[in-house]
Parts: structure tokens; sequence; C-alpha cells
């Protein structure tokens, strides 16, 4: 028997399984995929929305939303250049977070739902952080 603190066995299998390590980052960078698809298909909603942010002019951030959300999210999915994939829908949700979830500025219920969001996807840029890592080891290895 192990120490107390090691992975069980049972755990390292499911974590082993062949296609957890795909479904992961499939999962990790779903929300991307239907934002950049979202986006792409009303893109006169994408620019309201970038608009409505105070990211003029809004064609330019919408653009360019969709963009890093397509093409980080295949390069995170597809395991090929994860640390630019990862890295550019890092940027955008540091982006998206210093300007959509502005809870200092907020008070009350809207605050603790900003200050929420911000945290959630501050969690998620570090989930990108660490699939790059990840990947890199892989790669090393």
């Amino acid at each position: 028997m192990g120490r107390a603190s090691e992975t069980p066995r049972w755990v390292r299998t499911i974590l082993g399984t062949p296609l957890i390590w795909p479904a992961a980052r499939l999962a990790l960078v779903s929300a991307f995929l239907i934002g950049g698809l979202t986006k792409f298909s009303d893109f006169s909603a994408a620019i309201a929305e970038q608009e409505h942010f105070g990211l003029n002019p809004g064609w330019l951030w919408a653009a360019l939303a969709i963009i890093v959300e397509l093409g980080g999210s295949a390069l995170v999915i597809l395991g090929w250049q994860v640390w630019l994939g990862a890295g550019g829908l890092g940027v955008l949700t540091a982006v998206a977070m210093l300007t959509a979830n502005d809870f200092w500025h907020l008070t009350g219920h809207d605050r603790f739902m900003a200050l929420n969001v911000f945290f959630e996807h501050l969690g998620l840029i570090a989930g990108l952080v660490i699939v790059s890592i990840y990947a890199a080891e892989r790669e090393r290895i």
C-alpha cells in the first residue's frame, strides 16, 4: 500500500484512458467554440457586444474574438501549438474579464455576480496555463 498522498490506482486508470486528454482539451475550450461560432453566425450582434463594453471599433474586436476563439480552440483541441492557442484564449479571457466584469464599480448583487464571473474567468486562465504546461511536458517526453 502506498502513501496516503498518492493518487489511487483507479483514478490513475481513469486519467490514463486514451480519450481523457483530448476530451479534457475539448471541454476546456468548449465555451470559446460556442462563443466563436455564435459571433460568426451573427456578426452584427458580436459587433454590438464589443461596443457595449467600450471596445471600438466593434467590428475589429469582434473579428479578433472570432479568430482567437475558433483558432485558439482548434490548436488546443488538435494538441498542436497548444501554448499559442491557450495563450491567445487566455489573453482574450483577461480582456473580457477586465472589461465585462468590472466588479470594482458595482455594488450589491451585481457586484457579487461580476466578482464571481471574474474569478471563474481567472480559473479558466489557470486551466489554459495548466494545459499548456502539460502539453509541453508531453512533448518533452
